[in-house]
């Protein structure tokens, strides 16, 4: 199986999610949302064919990695390997975030003709789900780029089968940013 990707894995990224993640760039688009940042990714000629067994001995050679971030583009166009991919990342204890521009209740209804959505969803820890729209654009927002996008914690949200948002105001920022104070010896 292969996956079409913009980019070799990208190791190190802060601003992709939580923690420090390996972000996956998925190639292939069709919102084409105005001033979207990764246009190059919107095009599903574009890019490279990756084995998705290389993709997963690349991950699982990663260190100092906290998860893997799925991103593009949008990566539930190639549900397949983005299962694939997620189910092993979960499997070797990191955690899995995932943009889209599908909402989550889209991605449910997808489901319902397509298993493989339904099934990528239990090895999410958070989905960044809705469009990019240029009107709604806020800088201050937590690792989204406009107001209508949700942090959506999905362990939490199968549980209660309801959307549950990821609160930007409990502690969750400060958790993430709080300096340590490092000593030399």
């Amino acid at each position: 199986m292969t996956i079409r990707l913009a980019a070799p894995l990208q190791m190190d990224s802060v601003v992709d999610g939580f923690g420090v993640r390996t972000v996956i760039w998925t190639q292939g688009c069709s919102h084409n949302c105005p001033f979207c940042q990764n246009p190059q990714t919107h095009n599903f000629e574009g890019g490279c064919d990756f084995s998705v067994d290389e993709i997963k001995e690349e991950i699982k050679n990663l260190k100092n990695q906290d998860g893997i971030t799925l991103s593009g583009g949008d990566p539930l166009y190639q549900i397949e390997p983005i299962v694939e991919i997620s189910k092993y990342a979960k499997s070797l204890g990191l955690n899995v975030w995932c943009y889209t521009g599908f909402l989550y209740e889209d991605i449910l209804k997808m489901g319902e003709k397509n298993p493989k959505y339904l099934e990528l969803l239990q090895y999410l820890d958070v989905l960044v789900d809705g469009l990019f729209v240029n009107e709604l654009k806020d800088l201050n927002l937590l690792f989204r780029g406009s107001s209508n996008q949700r942090l959506i914690d999905v362990p939490k949200t199968l549980r209660f089968k309801k959307v549950m948002l990821i609160p930007e105001s409990d502690g969750i920022m400060e958790k993430f940013t709080e300096k340590k104070e490092v000593t030399f010896i």
